[in-house]
Parts: structure tokens; C-alpha cells; sequence
């Protein structure tokens, strides 16, 4: 990397610690594609297995305590919820119904498929979904899942490893390497992986410098 683009990365970066730490609020949960706000401005939306630390890397992401909140009965929330940041409204958060369901009956599973299947392949505004993978048990066969429905629909995604403080270094860098080789089958997968902590901060400044590229803001 250049010193140039070392400037530009850092600057980057704190332009999206100052976005972050303005306006990003709530705007609308929809349980269905219908209740979708206007396609006005562009989303990125994350997405992973219940317990993947979803809620806590948004909440970390954004510098709210509690902008979002963990379903009470991981595999039942099955809505889009968005958030607008910026203003005015530079782009939206899209955080999406966790999958894995273990104990959810096939009708919410099938329900889920279709919702998020439908989503992605019309949502013309969607710029990029963050793919989410628990650093301590690394790519799991329903995580492969969603990453071949975002081929198949043509989403480009980052993967985003989270919780990376509670496992050993070594661990980590052997989960990064075996997540790297899965990501290089996967067409839509983007090469950069992010690794997190929303615990401890590690990664959260460059993971917003990401989401404020992808966005175009």
C-alpha cells in the first residue's frame, strides 16, 4: 500500500467515526417485502446465524448501546429492520432475520427463505451485505447456505468474522485462513474479510470505513 492510499484509508476512516457518531436512527421494521421503505438511497445489510453477535457488531458499528436488540428466541424475528444514517439520509442499515434455526418450525424457515431470497435478488439499492461468521466455529454448513443463495443471486458480500477476542491467536489466524479458502469458491464473496470484536472495539473503525465505501457516501 502506498502512503497515498494510507492517507486515503485513514481519512476514510475518520469520516465514517464522524457519521457514525451522528444521526443513525430507527426507521421501520417490515415483515413483509410490501411494507419496504422507498429505494431511495443506498442500503447495506448485514446478515448471519442466530447468536452471531449481529445486534452487538450494529450496536458497536453505530456507537448506540442498543439501536438494535437481540431476538428474545433466536430464529423467530423474521423481519428487515432498517436504520438511516446521516443527515439527511446518506444510506440505510438493513439487519436481517438471523438464520439456523434450530428450533424453528419449517413454516418460519420456509417463510424466511422466501422473504430474504425475494430481497435479494430485487432490492436494486442494495450495494452490499455483510455476511457475519462466529470466529470461534468459523464457516458452519448454514453459513455455506446463505453464501450460495448470495451467489446465485449476485449479491457481493463481506465476510465479517465476529467475536475474534474470545478465541487463542492462533486459533484466529487459523480460522481467518480456513474462511479465506471458503470465500475463494464463492464468486460473490469480496476478497477483503473483516475481523471484529464489538466487545473490545478490534476492527469496528475499519469495518465502518468499509460500510461507508460500499455505501458511495
Amino acid at each position: 500500500m502506498t502512503d497515498a492510499d494510507e492517507r486515503e484509508r485513514t481519512l476514510l476512516a475518520e469520516r465514517a467515526a464522524r457519521l457514525f457518531s451522528g444521526r443513525v436512527e430507527f426507521l421501520l421494521s417490515a415483515p413483509q417485502l410490501k411494507f419496504l421503505p422507498e429505494p431511495g438511497v443506498p442500503e447495506i445489510a448485514f446478515c448471519g446465524r442466530s447468536n452471531v453477535g449481529k445486534s452487538s457488531l450494529l450496536n458497536a458499528l453505530t456507537g448506540r448501546k442498543a439501536i438494535a436488540r437481540a431476538s428474545v428466541t433466536p430464529g423467530r424475528t423474521q423481519e428487515l429492520n432498517y436504520f438511516e444514517v446521516g443527515d439527511p439520509t446518506l444510506f440505510r442499515l438493513v439487519d436481517m432475520p438471523g438464520y439456523g434455526f434450530a428450533k424453528a418450525p419449517p413454516k418460519v424457515v420456509e417463510r424466511w427463505k422466501a422473504l430474504v431470497r425475494t430481497f435479494l435478488k430485487g432490492r436494486q439499492t442494495l450495494h452490499r451485505t455483510l455476511l457475519l461468521v462466529d470466529s470461534r466455529h468459523g464457516v458452519k454448513d448454514v453459513d455455506r447456505e446463505m453464501m450460495r443463495m448470495l451467489d446465485e443471486t449476485a449479491v457481493s458480500y463481506r465476510i465479517v468474522l465476529t467475536k475474534a477476542d474470545k478465541i487463542k491467536a492462533s486459533e484466529l489466524d487459523t480460522v481467518i485462513a480456513k474462511t479465506a479458502d471458503e470465500a475463494r469458491m464463492h464468486p460473490a464473496a469480496y476478497p477483503e474479510m473483516h475481523v471484529t470484536s464489538a466487545e473490545k472495539g478490534m476492527g469496528i473503525p475499519e469495518l465502518r470505513a468499509a460500510v461507508l465505501a460500499d455505501a458511495g457516501a
